[in-house]
């Protein structure tokens, strides 16, 4: 049950964040190549630049040079550059169309995506996710800190939490985009690389889960002693 605890004591504090913010799904395939190591803010002066020729139309002409100028602001821009036509080619296969896209099931969808260049799982998910509302939860850094910090009893490995997530939790697009997005915004005001405990939603259910960690690591290490004697 801790995950839908988890859910239900952030969306009280949170509420429905609405997230991906986007005007049209080619914008989210964008964002989440631009996204790659690179704050938000920095994609959303990039994504500024294109002005109102973000569209795959405009990216599958422009030259890689024009696209780097654009893109600067991201970070990486001499490979994203590349990665965005690389995605954009993968999209004119389907008539640059959402609606296409849906007709097909997620696990080929998510196949594909793996295979063009510079889309990898996290890259992939958040594209089927929030450009295409396929119901598939979005991993990122945030959500394995997250799950260390809570000692929840999964590998912290992309397929590993994704899988836990997604056995834990049914199918739904609304809820994985909204528990990615509620785990992102705790991770920035709270549960950042150096935490700020305080006012934290989690904090009790946090320490609660380190404190009986610890007793069993006490426990581990009486039965070697008590094996060693």
């Amino acid at each position: 049950m801790i995950l839908h605890e988890i859910y239900k004591t952030l969306f009280t504090r949170y509420g429905d964040l609405n997230w991906w913010p986007a005007k049209t799904p080619y914008e989210v395939i964008v964002g989440a190549v631009l996204t790659q190591n690179t704050a938000w803010n920095n994609v959303e002066k990039a994504i500024e630049n294109f002005s109102d020729n973000l569209t795959p139309e405009y990216v599958e002409n422009a030259s890689i040079e024009t696209l780097i100028k654009i893109i600067r602001p991201s970070g990486f821009f001499n490979q994203k550059a590349v990665y965005l036509k690389a995605v954009t080619a993968w999209y004119k296969q389907y008539g640059y169309s959402a609606v296409t896209v849906q007709k097909y099931p997620l696990d080929r969808m998510r196949k594909e995506l793996l295979t063009v260049k510079g889309v990898g799982y996290e890259t992939a998910d958040s594209i089927l996710l929030y450009a295409y509302g396929y119901p598939t939860f979005v991993v990122d850094a945030y959500t394995k800190r997250l799950f260390e910090r809570l000692n929840i009893d999964v590998k912290l490995d992309y397929n590993s939490i994704k899988t836990y997530v997604e056995n834990e939790i049914l199918p739904d697009t609304i809820v994985y985009s909204n528990l990615h997005a509620l785990i992102v915004a705790n991770a920035k005001e709270h549960c950042r690389k150096k935490p700020i405990c305080n006012g934290c939603p989690l904090m009790g259910e946090c320490e609660e889960r380190r404190t009986r960690k610890s007793i069993m690591d006490r426990s581990e290490i009486l039965k070697e002693v008590e094996n060693d004697a």
